[in-house]
């Protein structure tokens, strides 16, 4: 268990402890905060976070390495401020604390944590598709510093999964704006982006659809050629897909079929994805 396991136990522990001495219903004495060691702040701030009174807790963590700042304690209460700074959806706060921490204690084993929660203030802000797409790729740059610094951490498994979830959420930004310019019949801007997709976002869910797209947005424009190579490249990998047979029947209405040709972009990505040549 790192640090931060631990000192959530521990805050969980004091925090009852406290609320039981002060039986229950009463707010514990603590004395004067310019008055008061490291620890007996630390503690206050446990409360405050047990209590849920984020704030308090974030302002008291802070107060520890404001008046105590080469002391162990300040270590501590710093990555907890940045715990409860995240928790309160502070995310901007939770990131600066995060950095902080990454700054002067680079080397501590709770530093994949700070990494983690820099990379969550970004991951926690990205649910809707329609959001700014930066605050994606800013949560992809900091999951991967956590994957690849801190591969044997407990929080590379987790910055995996969320690493996959937020690049198949970039792929389904391209093909939301690929879907609303192919349904207006501006095919060559909805082409570019299902270009995007099938070029950049292999390993998304989205690579099916991006490919029949292509078949329908190639025939649209009478581009046989790169339509039946799209197709041919839906057929080889997703050929148990809905997509796949959409696009057989709309190859096989005018008399073609899902082969490549050698011509356009598509006839690359056939020969990586199907040949395995890569020149």
């Amino acid at each position: 268990m790192t640090r931060v396991g631990t000192l959530r136990n521990r805050m969980l522990a004091l925090g009852l402890a406290v609320i039981l001495a002060a039986c229950g219903s009463q707010q514990p004495e603590f004395p004067a905060l310019e008055e008061s060691p490291p620890d007996v702040i630390f503690n206050r701030a446990e409360f405050e976070l047990q209590a849920n009174n984020l704030d308090e807790a974030a302002r008291y963590f802070g107060e520890v390495e404001r008046l105590y700042p080469f002391s162990e304690f300040a270590k501590r209460a710093l990555i907890m401020q940045a715990f409860t700074y995240h928790r309160n959806r502070e995310y901007e706060s939770s990131r600066a604390a995060a950095q902080r921490y990454l700054d002067f204690y680079p080397a501590d084993e709770d530093a994949a944590y700070a990494q983690y929660l820099l990379a969550l203030s970004y991951y926690d802000q990205i649910d809707d598709v329609g959001r700014d797409q930066g605050l994606t790729f800013q949560a992809l740059q900091a999951l991967r510093t956590v994957i690849e610094v801190y591969p044997e951490s407990s929080y590379a498994k987790s910055s995996i999964l969320k690493f996959d979830l937020a690049f198949n959420h970039l792929a389904a930004k391209e093909m939301e704006i690929g879907r609303y310019y192919l349904k207006r019949g501006h095919y060559a801007a909805a082409i570019n982006r299902f270009r995007v997709v099938v070029e950049d976002f292999q390993t998304t869910t989205h690579t099916p659809e991006a490919l029949h797209r292509l078949v329908e947005a190639y025939l649209s424009l009478g581009l046989e050629g790169e339509a039946q190579t799209a197709g041919a490249i839906l057929g080889f990998n997703y050929q148990a897909t809905d997509w796949y047979e959409d696009s057989f029947r709309l190859l096989t209405e005018r008399g073609l079929s899902p082969d490549a040709q050698e011509t356009g972009w598509l006839s690359t990505i056939y020969r990586q994805m199907v040949r395995g040549t890569w020149l």
